[in-house]
């Protein structure tokens, strides 16, 4: 069943005052507005001097700000995720998935979690040189190092920046495993490397696919690649040798949830081994910003989609409980879980591949003394 998407008007946008922008400015994003963060103590808004100066604005464009980083690999200890170290090439993504849980940590940069995050971007330019340096030090114990559990590493600047191949040509020198997860088919870009990665136990890659609905995904992520092209790098991968699997990520209640039974079919049939799935979450700015895409892009279907997220949250748009942030609470939530797991089950995505840490071998860096055994 398609979404019907309400096209807006060439200048249309909320009020100013609220951050809006008009739809010519910001077509092919994501975000409706672009609020001043939350740690900002003044707001701005565009004011028209009478000459109708606002509309000879241009179109937004991505401004890319190279920066170094003095450490590469962030650590974090919360119970509910299979990891506990992550690489993030870039803050901010051209992507502009409105419904992004990256969102907000623009705000700590000074700038908008709307149009700003998808639009002023920060790309770590040493990240492989970090990465060489922290797997060098003493007393580092390998784990698997998740890409993508922020923002995505395939976004459309990584053709440009090549960041994250930089990043998997060290790890893969140092025997280092890897997971992955991406919403783009540029994924296959580094095929060679993943390919000899895999033969060694040291790789597995996620797909998102959120939706099949081209016009729905073509609104909610304006700029990543298309369901079928994610869906293409998933059998290419997988012939490849490759594990690989499909994250049904977001699932929003009312609007995609109808389509999970369909997604893991197609995804068995592209020769995906696992599935996963969170339930959409709103923490901080993005509930304001999800709320806004809705209102503007699905009007129909808006209170629907808010009553029923509002039922799996405890009557909230968003609960960030431990555990149950992922999956939410109450008949409606069970009722996603249960089809997901029935389905998975049905086409054998309920495995899991574990990765080898045993053939890790520390990088040595220039100058450094060779080890005698």
């Amino acid at each position: 069943m398609n979404v019907a998407i309400r096209k807006p008007s060439h200048d249309e946008s909320l009020p100013h005052e609220a951050g809006g922008v008009a739809y010519a400015r910001r077509h092919g994003r994501g975000a409706q507005t672009n609020r001043s963060g939350r740690f900002e103590a003044k707001t701005y808004e565009p004011v028209d001097d009478g000459w109708e100066s606002l509309g000879d604005l241009e179109a937004l464009r991505t401004e890319v700000q190279e920066v170094p980083a003095r450490r590469i690999i962030t650590k974090n200890d919360s119970p509910d995720i299979g990891f506990d170290r992550s690489i993030n090439p870039y803050r901010g993504c051209e992507h502009g998935c409105v419904y992004c849980f990256a969102r907000p940590t623009h705000a700590f940069l000074g700038m908008s979690p709307g149009l700003d995050f998808e639009t002023k971007l920060f790309a770590k330019t040493n990240a492989a040189q970090a990465l060489e340096r922290e797997l060098a030090a003493p007393g580092y114990e390998p784990r698997m190092i998740a890409i993508g559990s922020n923002t995505d590493p395939y976004q459309p600047v990584e053709r440009r920046y090549r960041i994250m191949r930089r990043i998997l040509e060290v790890l893969s020198e140092a025997n280092h495993p890897v997971g992955i997860v991406t919403k783009s088919a540029l994924v296959l870009r580094d095929l060679d490397i993943l390919q000899s990665m895999a033969e060694r136990g040291l790789v597995k890659v996620a797909l998102s696919v959120t939706t099949l609905d081209r016009q729905l995904a073509r609104t909610m992520e304006p700029r990543a690649s298309t369901p079928d092209k994610r869906l293409e790098a998933v059998e290419t991968l997988s012939n490849a040798g490759v594990p690989t699997s499909v994250m049904v990520a977001p699932v929003v209640p009312g609007l995609t949830d109808a389509e999970i039974e369909r997604i893991l079919e197609r995804a068995s049939a592209a020769g995906a081994s696992e599935a996963g799935y969170i339930l959409l979450r709103l923490p901080l700015e993005i509930g304001d910003l999800f709320v806004e895409w809705l209102r503007a892009n699905c009007p129909d279907r808006a209170d629907r989609v808010l009553s029923l997220m509002r039922q799996t949250r405890g009557g909230k748009l968003y609960d960030a409980e431990w555990h149950g942030r992922m999956e939410g609470d109450g008949p409606y939530a069970w009722m996603i879980g249960r089809r997901f797991q029935m389905a998975a089950e049905r086409l054998g995505l309920d495995k899991r591949h574990k990765l080898r840490t045993d053939l890790f071998t520390p990088p040595t860096l220039p100058g450094q003394q060779l080890s005698l055994l």
